[in-house]
């Protein structure tokens, strides 16, 4: 449990891929995050000397409610908001779906208890457990374009199993391991490239098909119009001519 008026600082650094968490609880270097929004850069010196040089970014937090904080939403207090699908703070669950949820505003305040902040440039001195070590990437890139940068590959290169990251899983004793990698995604091979052309000719041959079939339809139309009109009008001279004979006689 953290101590009353502490803040925790979930610290991380991208380039390791190390994270760790601070607790401070002097006021005068909580007051220096007081105020600051989301994405806003903070001098790594008000926490102390060891962080001399650092600049820190918040990216995020929670409140001593567990409330997350939200990007775009000028407050420190909690609001209730609609939500939909692809908004943060929220998970659809059913297609169409919308909720109202609680969430912070995206300034920090006294009310926050976690805020997270990530390392955009590194000081002098080495943080430990944050800039002396180095956590594997559990997973590697998928896409097809990050394997060919992770890699330093040519677009010609072949992207092969030799260059996606494989991982041993233990299924239990006695059970020979499997290994699994990623399938690549957004790879251009020559039936992808068969297949775009097919997907394009089949769009062309329906817009094709469809103007021809208008074109005969209005023909159509035009014909069926011409033939009632000619009847019409048949029947008009008929039926004069035969007033025109009765009249007569």
């Amino acid at each position: 449990l953290s101590r009353p008026g502490a803040m925790k600082f979930n610290v991380s650094n991208p380039a390791t891929g190390a994270q760790k968490v601070l607790e401070v609880d002097d006021e005068r270097k909580l007051r220096e995050f007081y105020d600051k929004r989301m994405n806003q850069e903070v001098d790594g010196n008000v926490l102390g000397d060891e962080f001399a040089g650092y600049i820190f970014k918040v990216s995020g937090g929670n409140d001593k409610q567990g409330f997350p904080m939200k990007q775009g939403v000028m407050t420190t207090k909690r609001v209730s908001l609609l939500l939909k699908k692809g908004s943060t703070c929220y998970r659809q669950r059913r297609k169409g779906e919308r909720k109202r949820k609680s969430v912070r505003g995206c300034i920090v305040s006294s009310d926050i208890q976690v805020l997270n902040l990530v390392i955009v440039k590194k000081g002098e001195g080495d943080l430990p457990g944050l800039t002396d070590t180095t956590v594997p990437r559990r997973l590697g890139p998928k896409r097809a374009t990050r394997i060919r940068k992770l890699f330093a590959l040519e677009k010609a290169d072949r992207l092969e199993k030799t260059y996606r990251v494989k991982r041993e899983i233990t299924r239990g004793e006695g059970k020979k391991p499997t290994i699994k990698m990623p399938k690549i995604q957004r790879l251009v091979t020559p039936q992808r490239l068969q297949r775009k052309r097919a997907a394009k000719a089949f769009k062309v041959a329906n817009a094709t098909k469809t103007r021809t079939e208008l074109a005969a339809y209005a023909k159509l139309k035009a014909q069926r119009t011409r033939e009632a009109k000619e009847k019409r009008a048949e029947q008009h001279s008929k039926r004069r001519s035969q007033n025109s004979a009765t009249k007569s006689s």
